[in-house]
Order: C-alpha cells, then sequence, then structure tokens
C-alpha cells in the first residue's frame, strides 16, 4: 500500500494549516487530500492519524491533529476538506482540543480535521494510513488509544509520511 499527499518538498501547502484560510478564527482549516493505492485485497475498511510529534517539547505530549475511522475500502482519494464536507462516510475521533490541555467542548471543533500551527519552528507531521481487515464500529469523539485498541491484530498494512509544515508569524 501506498500513500500521496500533494507536497512543495514535503511541506503542506499554506492552505491547509493555520498561515492558509481558515474556515473560522478555531483551529479548523481544510483537510489536505490523501491517494491510496495498491491496498491489500482484503482490506474492509481504513484509518488514519495525523500527529505532530514535534509538539513534545513544547507542550510535553504528542499532538493529535487528526483522527479517522471506518473509510471505506473501495476510496482510493480522500479529497480536499474531507474532514467537514461528508463526501466520504467515516467517523472522526476527538484531537487534542479536546483533551484537558485545551478542553475544547465543542465537537465541530475536536472531533475533525485541526490545522497545523507549529508555534516554535517547521514541525512534520506524522500521517499514518492503516489498511484494516474490518470496520472498527467506533463511535464519533472516539479517543486515540480506543482506536489502537480496535485496530490491534486487525492492521493488514500501514503507510506513513512526514509532512512538514512552516512556522509564520500570525
Amino acid at each position: 500500500m501506498k500513500i500521496l499527499v500533494p507536497t512543495e518538498d514535503h511541506y503542506l501547502d499554506d492552505r491547509y494549516g493555520k498561515s492558509g484560510k481558515s474556515l473560522n478564527a478555531s483551529l479548523q482549516s481544510i483537510s489536505f487530500p490523501i491517494y491510496i493505492t495498491n491496498p491489500p485485497v482484503d482490506t474492509q475498511s481504513f484509518a488514519l492519524t495525523l500527529v505532530d510529534f514535534d509538539a513534545i517539547p513544547v507542550g510535553g505530549f504528542p499532538w493529535i491533529h487528526w483522527l479517522v475511522a471506518d473509510i471505506p475500502a473501495d476510496t482510493r482519494e480522500i479529497p480536499e476538506n474531507a474532514s467537514r464536507s461528508g463526501v466520504i462516510p467515516f467517523i472522526q475521533g476527538r484531537n487534542s482540543t479536546a483533551g484537558a490541555y485545551v478542553g475544547v467542548n465543542n465537537p465541530e471543533i475536536n472531533q475533525h480535521y485541526a490545522n497545523p500551527a507549529p508555534p516554535d519552528k517547521d514541525h512534520a507531521y506524522t500521517l499514518t494510513v492503516y489498511a484494516l481487515d474490518k470496520k472498527l464500529n467506533l463511535q464519533p469523539g472516539f479517543w486515540m488509544n480506543e482506536l489502537y485498541r480496535a485496530m490491534k491484530q486487525h492492521i493488514l498494512a500501514s503507510q506513513k509520511l512526514e509532512l512538514w509544515y512552516h512556522t509564520r508569524n500570525y
């Protein structure tokens, strides 16, 4: 299995992060497109995680930007803004804005793609797409640990990409 995200020298376009045009003043922007090729034959669904491990020195933990489960097995393109458009039926988990550190209780913010906004330097965001041998049937707003437990022993293949985003004076 391979995944592809359009980048320029491994950097996401501005529109997918804090420098881009946000949907509103919160930590929201349009999600980037993801292309999936050559998944295992027995794939029943896909899941994905987008995590900023470069956030550890800043906040003390990796920052979760996007969690998705039950992406249909026939999906080969997750289009731009899929997090909000509903064009592909999938279940979204909680990003780090839902945690106690930020405490956002609004599912319109904490259960969608949260755009990159590195505060200190350019950050690498780790996108992992998992091909699974079943649907996970998680509830909207699941946590990352619930996703990992549900996927245990059901991962047929996975692919990671490091996607960079730059620091700007916001």
